[in-house]
């Protein structure tokens, strides 16, 4: 099995991190995966105070194009957390990447905070 991986860099606005993380993990995470998305890992970059990151992957570019465009587009997320999180993004990269599923795995487990508060709650 491969699968398309998206790594979403966040540079956010300083000062913003914590508001930033508690919509992300309160609101949007749980969004994205209510819409099927599968969200690999989340969460503060090791390497500077205001950066942040999102993993997701996905079959296809195909794929990743349509369920992102549908998600974005929806009055869910326009109407929900989009003002609460974008207020807080000076600016953010995408890099797409394929992964086989030992390589998926190994991202889930290393970076097992996306799926830690999930198993807490």
């Amino acid at each position: 099995m491969k699968r398309l991986i998206e790594i979403r860099a966040y540079r956010l606005k300083a000062g913003t991190h914590a508001q930033f993380d508690e919509a992300m993990h309160g609101l949007a995470v749980p969004m994205l995966r209510a819409a099927g998305m599968d969200v690999v890992a989340y969460g503060k970059s090791e390497h500077e105070e205001e950066t942040y990151f999102l993993i997701r992957s996905y079959v296809s570019r195909k794929a990743l194009e349509d369920e992102q465009r549908v998600f974005y587009g929806s009055d869910a997320w326009r109407n929900g957390p989009r003002s609460e999180l974008v207020s807080r993004i000076e600016t953010y990269v995408n890099t797409l990447l394929w992964v086989d599923e030992q390589g998926l795995n190994g991202l889930r487990a290393l970076n097992a905070r996306a799926h830690e508060k999930e198993v807490s709650k």
